[in-house]
């Protein structure tokens, strides 16, 4: 038996699908503030202050591992339902939402661990939706591209000590806009530009030291769309640390309007942070 802990965005969809596919057992923790898994019978709804109820889920059910997938906010703790354990291990989570929402799911994972239950890489049953290294588009980067990309790259590598900074937007070497705790679209939001067109990039990167069994960069046909209406011409992803929704959509997507997906490697990442030549 499998635990889903799963929040918002469209990556619990996709891992519930496969799960079915593969006819593996599973029961849902359904964090989403809608709780759009409520329909399942499997899907039981809770807050982020309720873990005794969590994890005694969890234990009847003999679930040893669970797999976390999904944006996970930062709640009014002056409102959040709390049981006992939850009064206990709230102010750990307290203290984990001032780093950022990403810290708030690290504490949960710890007080798991505690409990002898397992956390599990959240790409375990859906290994196709992480792209590896290459260009999946008809127009590639650019030379001018390149030197967005490597000042952006050099921009998130110093950004480690912000939690929540997964991203950045640079355009003419130039940066534009770096992702705050609301996320990409409201970093997107704020890139819009009537004077650039196709002239741009959106790199979204993990955080430094970050547990790659969670919150990886995710990015769908949502965050393609954005990036057109923000005059951007493409966007740059790092090898096997991401999440690629509507992969196909994507592609067809960009192709259309002349944009280009990348994603990039470790050697490559590697000479860059030491200022050796690259290519």
């Amino acid at each position: 038996m499998i635990g889903l802990i799963f929040g918002e965005t469209g990556f619990p969809i996709e891992i519930l699908k496969k799960i079915r596919k593969n006819k593996l057992k599973y029961l849902i923790i359904d964090l989403s503030k809608s709780k759009k898994f409520k329909k399942n019978k499997k899907s039981y709804p809770a807050s982020i202050g309720q873990f005794g109820k969590i994890i005694n889920i969890l234990k009847q059910n003999n679930c040893k591992k669970v797999l976390f997938a999904g944006k996970v906010t930062k709640p009014n703790f002056s409102k959040l339902k709390l049981d006992f354990k939850g009064i206990y291990y709230i102010p750990r989570i307290i203290k984990a939402s001032k780093i950022g929402d990403a810290a708030i799911i690290k504490e949960i994972i710890k007080i798991f661990n505690q409990q002898r239950i397992k956390t599990i890489s959240s790409l375990t049953y859906n290994p196709e939706l992480t792209l590896k290294k290459g260009n999946y588009t008809k127009l590639k980067p650019s030379t001018h591209d390149k030197s967005d990309i490597d000042k952006a790259i050099k921009t998130l590598n110093k950004q480690g000590k912000y939690n929540f900074s997964q991203g950045t937007v640079v355009r003419n070497n130039k940066v534009i806009a770096i992702e705050g705790r609301y996320g990409t679209k409201k970093m997107l939001n704020n890139c819009k530009s009537k004077k650039y067109r196709n002239n741009g990039v959106l790199v979204k990167f993990p955080k430094k030291k970050q547990d790659l069994r969670i919150d990886l960069p995710t990015v769908g046909l949502k965050t393609l769309k954005q990036c057109k209406t923000a005059g951007l011409k493409g966007i740059v992803l790092k090898s096997k640390q991401n999440v690629f929704l509507d992969k196909n959509k994507c592609i067809n997507f960009a192709n259309k309007n002349n944009m280009f997906i990348t994603v990039k490697w470790k050697k490559y990442l590697y000479l860059l942070v030491n200022h050796r030549e690259i290519n």
